[in-house]
């Protein structure tokens, strides 16, 4: 049980050789999970677009290939994270087209009114209060600009609920908490989505 406990653990912030093999099935892991939440953005067209908790960078690297007219920041609170999205990204970094940074999402070091889009895939369960980090999040976008979540899960199934218990400030939320915490945090049109046969949830917010 501790060893399985610290292996889950990395998934808030990997580090060390079980943060490394952990990251290593991420992009994958994940992959079906997050093309599934790309789906629901509208069209766009970002000069500026930013991944919090990029992890090893796979998302970003959509981002950028999504909307090649971007520029894309991923940012981790890992090192080794940002060490790997780094690697995944190396030739779009190369370009000019991608920065990988490290970062706390509680007081992000990102530009104010610089971004049209904002993501964040299956990290918010570790973020250190929502409506505070919202507001960061806020604080960054461009009137207009969206900020899209996505999550493995809906904060009620039994196998997140689970993990809430292995892992150290995890915390799973539901669509009306994720959507309360946005509109303090000053969003609107606020739309989400469901999975019809999964627990997976992507919310949608304008600010």
């Amino acid at each position: 049980m501790g060893l399985m406990k610290n292996f889950f653990s990395q998934t808030r912030k990997p580090e060390g050789t079980l943060g490394k093999i952990m990251l290593s099935g991420m992009n994958s892991g994940h992959a079906k999970l997050a093309d599934w939440g790309f789906e629901h953005l509208p069209k766009l067209s970002p000069k500026q677009a930013a991944d919090l908790g990029c992890g090893a960078g796979r998302n970003a690297g959509e981002l950028l290939k999504k909307y090649p007219q971007a520029v894309v920041t991923a940012m981790d609170y890992s090192a080794l994270s940002v060490q790997k999205a780094k690697e995944f990204n190396q030739a779009m970094i190369d370009a000019g087209r991608c920065r990988v940074i490290q970062g706390d999402v509680s007081k992000l070091p990102l530009e104010a009114d610089s971004f049209e889009l904002v993501t964040a895939f299956e990290t918010i369960y570790f973020w250190p209060g929502l409506e505070k980090c919202f507001s960061q999040v806020a604080k960054i976008l461009k009137v207009g600009g969206y900020f899209m979540i996505c999550n493995e899960s809906d904060g009620t199934d039994k196998t997140s609920k689970k993990f809430e218990s292995i892992i150290d400030g995890m915390r799973c939320y539901t669509i009306d908490e994720i959507s309360a915490a946005l509109k303090s945090s000053g969003f609107s049109k606020i739309q989400s989505d469901h999975h019809p046969e999964k627990a997976w949830v992507t919310i949608i917010a304008r600010k």
